[in-house]
């Protein structure tokens, strides 16, 4: 590769990181990083009207959370700044004006409603692809100057040359687009703000970058764009448009699509795991050699090859991803269990805001007993929810249990014991399980199954000797006497 990678993620402040957006980032990321080039930021955010409190942020901060880092970006500054579309504005007009004095673009006069007409006029026509008639390509310079004296506000259009405008997709292959079917498109708006195809153009072109990366939606923008290049002479850069994200009805992913959790932000505050999300996105559109999926950073890096980016479209699978979620989860240390769960418990009001050694070390002993299953952090308040509750609340499914002798006897038995015991390790509530098969004469699933019913309200769950520590003594006989007065049974 002959010249330096430089390749970028420009969003749009008008919302926040969502699915499609991370995808695109990552990709260019890691094809930097494998080609020792650089992975730049930038913002354009021309579309003033649209633009959200709050979207400029999302997108930077949870970049950097998924640990897709940029070296050059609005906040890190870098020698092509600036890297917000709106402190460019000058560098547009100035490169427009050049286009206008050589006669490649020309000022046009329609109005809106004079468009939309015309637009109407051709669908009525048959036309597949409505576009602008050119009414104002071949104003005289005495018409113009009569409407700009009138006050009559003018766009620049480019004067789009006949031809077939062909490149090389790094994912489609060759691609072919006519420039009749295009037709001459604004690149300067009234307000005297850039469209997006000039914008971007002229931005690649000054922050030279080498190869682009973006979704397939961008692919009708590449012949606009290559105009711009032509039109100064300039070598574009190289083109590669990844398929849709769908859902799993096989429909394009839509941010009013309610079947799916559309951003990065919510995925974080739900608990899953950067590295998880990273090693997801990755395999959305590409796949490794192998068949090994859980790979971290480096090997993606490492492996990313664009020849293995996918023609077909790429499903989002939220079974696979909680998956690949509880895997990342299951390899955490004890410390970082603790750091995911915690604050879900504070969020749902079971837990204190703040916190001493003792009842770390039991949310500690808490989160360890669940890591196995737990698929994202804050499910660990629905798996646990029966710890902080001081009445049992009983599964359907141990209700026929609850009605059974043996039932009645181990709760006669386990109310004795503990009026004489305080059991206090996992190890004592063991040894306190013993004697009630003693007791009892019961053993094995007649055994377990009541003690964990009365006491825990499932019929499943972890080592019950374990459940039991957590729970504690006191909270373990007032759930016995819930059973012994018959309340809420």
């Amino acid at each position: 590769m002959t010249k330096q990678v430089r390749v970028r993620y420009a969003p749009s402040p008008t919302g926040f990181l969502h699915i499609g957006g991370a995808r695109t980032a990552l990709f260019n990321y890691l094809y930097a990083k494998h080609y020792d080039g650089t992975f730049i930021v930038r913002i354009e955010d021309t579309d003033i009207e649209r633009n959200v409190e709050g979207g400029e942020a999302s997108q930077l901060d949870n970049l950097r959370w998924l640990g897709i880092i940029p070296e050059e970006s609005i906040d890190i500054g870098g020698p092509y700044a600036p890297y917000r579309q709106m402190e460019r504005l000058s560098i547009y007009k100035e490169r427009a004006e050049k286009l206008l004095a050589n006669g490649q673009v020309y000022k046009c006069f329609c109005s809106a409603e004079r468009l939309q007409q015309s637009r109407e006029e051709q669908k009525a026509a048959g036309v597949a692809a409505p576009h602008y008639d050119g009414t104002c390509r071949t104003l005289t310079q005495e018409q113009i100057q009569a409407k700009e004296a009138a006050g009559e506000a003018y766009t620049l259009r480019m004067r789009v040359p006949e031809g077939t405008y062909r490149f090389h997709d790094l994912v489609r292959g060759d691609v072919a687009f006519e420039s009749k079917d295009i037709g001459d498109w604004v690149i300067m708006k009234t307000n005297g703000i850039p469209t997006y195809n000039f914008a971007v153009a002229l931005d690649d072109y000054d922050m030279d970058i080498s190869h682009v990366f973006r979704g397939e939606e961008h692919l009708s923008n590449t012949p606009k764009q290559l105009m711009v290049f032509e039109a100064f002479g300039w070598t574009p850069p190289q083109y590669g448009h990844m398929t849709l994200i769908v859902n799993e009805q096989r429909k394009k992913l839509s941010k009013r699509d309610e079947t799916i959790v559309q951003f990065v932000s919510q995925y974080r505050e739900l608990g899953f795991l950067p590295e998880a999300m990273f090693n997801f996105f990755a395999l959305l559109g590409w796949s490794p050699e192998g068949e090994q999926e859980l790979l971290s950073p480096e090997e993606l890096i490492e492996q990313f090859d664009v020849r293995r980016l996918s023609k077909s479209v790429s499903m989002f699978d939220q079974k696979k991803l909680m998956w690949m979620n509880n895997q990342y989860i299951k390899r955490l240390s004890s410390e970082a269990l603790v750091e995911l769960v915690l604050p879900h418990l504070q969020k749902a009001n079971v837990f204190p805001a703040e916190v001493n050694e003792e009842q770390l070390e039991w949310v500690k002993e808490l989160a360890l007993l669940y890591q196995e299953q737990l698929t994202y952090g804050a499910e660990i308040v629905e798996l646990t929810k029966h710890y902080f509750e001081e009445n049992v609340i009983y599964e359907d499914e141990a209700q026929a249990w609850l009605e059974a002798s043996e039932t009645a006897a181990i709760a006669e038995a386990l109310t004795t014991t503990l009026q004489e015991e305080t059991p206090m390790s996992s190890e004592e509530w063991k040894q306190l399980i013993k004697k009630i098969q003693k007791q009892t004469g019961l053993k094995g699933k007649n055994l377990f199954m009541p003690i964990r019913i009365l006491l825990t309200g499932q019929t499943h769950g972890p080592e019950l000797p374990l459940v039991l520590k957590l729970l504690g003594k006191d909270l373990l006989v007032k759930r016995l006497a819930q059973f012994n007065g018959k309340v809420t049974i």
